[in-house]
């Protein structure tokens, strides 16, 4: 087990936590992770900070190995003790570790059993859990959304976090960090950036002009710092995944993308010439919509832009995608009488949106764009409330898999009940969330320390209470043709 030493993390907010680390430490938990680094995408685990005996723990799916010397050079140096992660060419070939090795850092993990008798889809990583090295540069180049800020900041806690625990200066018991000791100096020195900082404040903190100085700081540290980074950090990833991978099992990260349907030339014709032809396809359980990340990107400006933003909703009846504004800080979705639309594709949105029926938005002042447009209405998955896989992963903690769901699941999927309830009128759905039931003090949680995890009694009481909110949701989306 590797315990992590002294944070290389930037200065300390107030309350003493690092910018964007907003929680204190949790009860052990163990996610899946996957980093994508010269095109290839590698599979491990990471195990959140927890406190055990007094002290606080924090680690990867790893262990130390003994690195030999130059055997040509004429006076080499005795093997040298480095610590690394141990990555996969896929979730099935980490879950067949799993299940066959405890010679690693997470053996001793408390829910480390439970782990063990996982499988692939178990340990297939959520997107907020994917870090792309490679696109850095081309996220820093962007505008500064909330997208672009909140995957830059993500992506330089993940490497953070795995300084903290690959390196040899972290065994030490100093009370205060020195980055002359460190193994990662140019990780030290870019999260040091107080551009960089600023990545964990969000997207208000490149506003104005002001902000505009920071984006262009963020984008200079990573043009100056970067490669070094992944310099350091590449000398502690074994692709080999203990030995049981080679490089020729890592499919490029092109031909790992999974197959994609074109539209229908009926459908694309249906479109102005101008319309970003995106592709779509289904997966996951055979109802969620995924995009081509690059399309929903070149959309997202133009939804933005009119305040109107495409959302999908995922219930045990199916999916669907619809739209959303907010009126004088009020959620409206494009429906009538307290009913939401609910389309199975972008296009078939597009299509309803190109023409005359009444319903909600019409009066919204930007609604004519959104008639002329040739932009598909394509979900950021900020904007995607999946609301069945809360209740599996609710039956799944309340089955035994406790310590693996932390209290962050809650968060996603409420937001769009509580807009999708606002906007639809379900007083019930509202007192089920209020602080004095069951299920809003989880809510309440997982605002205030999303990293806590479910414990089996609690998810057996929170199930059903969340299938009444689902149920309640679901009486009043109207899937159409």
């Amino acid at each position: 087990m590797t315990r992590g030493g002294p944070p290389v993390l930037p200065a300390p907010r107030e309350d003493g936590r690092p910018i964007w680390q907003g929680v204190p430490v949790a009860r052990p938990s163990i996610v899946p992770i996957a980093l994508t680094l010269d095109d290839r995408t590698g599979y491990t685990l990471w195990a959140p900070p927890w406190e055990e005996d007094g002290e606080e723990w924090q680690a990867f799916l790893g262990t130390t190995v003994e690195v030999r010397a130059d055997i040509n050079d004429d006076d080499p140096e005795p093997p040298t003790s480095t610590a690394v992660v141990h990555l996969f060419p896929s979730p099935a070939a980490l879950a067949a570790f799993c299940r066959s090795s405890t010679d690693h850092d997470l053996a001793d993990h408390p829910v480390w059993p439970v782990v063990a008798g996982l499988g692939a889809a178990d340990l297939t990583p959520d997107d907020d859990h994917r870090y792309d090295f490679d696109g850095v540069y081309d996220i820093a180049a962007e505008n500064p959304d909330r997208w672009a800020v909140e995957e830059l900041a993500a992506t330089v806690d993940i490497v953070s976090r795995l300084a903290e625990c690959l390196d040899a200066g972290g065994d030490e018991d100093d009370d205060e960090f020195d980055e002359d000791e460190t193994e990662f100096e140019a990780v030290a020195e870019l999260v040091a950036k107080p551009e960089i900082g600023s990545l964990g404040l969000g997207v208000d903190a490149f506003a104005g002009r002001s902000g505009e100085d920071a984006w262009i700081g963020v984008g200079s540290a990573f043009d100056d710092l970067w490669e070094d980074v992944v310099e350091e950090l590449s000398a502690h990833l074994d692709w080999t995944g203990a030995g049981t991978a080679s490089l020729d099992d890592y499919p490029s990260v092109a031909e790992a993308e999974p197959d994609i349907v074109d539209l229908p030339d009926e459908d694309e014709e249906a479109l102005d010439d101008d319309a970003v032809a995106a592709p779509v396809r289904t997966i996951a359980r055979g109802s969620r919509l995924s995009h081509d990340p690059a399309a929903v990107a070149a959309a997202a400006a133009f939804w933005e832009g009119v305040g109107i933003l495409p959302v999908e909703v995922v219930v045990p009846e199916g999916a669907g995608v619809t739209l959303r504004c907010y009126v004088e800080d009020v959620a409206r979705f494009l429906g009538r009488d307290g009913e939401v639309f609910l389309f199975a594709s972008p296009t078939d949105l597009a299509r309803f949106c190109a023409g005359t029926e009444p319903h909600d938005l019409t009066e919204i002042a930007s609604w004519p764009e959104v008639v002329d447009t040739g932009t598909l209405p394509l979900p950021a998955e900020q904007d995607r409330y999946d609301l069945t896989e809360l209740s599996e992963v609710l039956a799944e903690v309340a089955d035994g898999a406790a310590g693996l769901v932390d209290h962050r699941a809650f968060v996603q999927p409420v937001e769009g009940v509580r807009d999708l309830a606002e906007y639809t009128g379900l007083a019930r759905v509202e007192e089920l969330l209020s602080p004095a039931e069951p299920l809003g003090r989880a809510v309440a949680r997982a605002e205030r320390d999303p990293s806590a995890a479910l414990r089996a009694e609690d998810a057996a009481v929170l199930r059903p209470a969340w299938d009444e909110v689902v149920g309640l949701v679901s009486g009043k989306l109207v899937f159409r043709d």
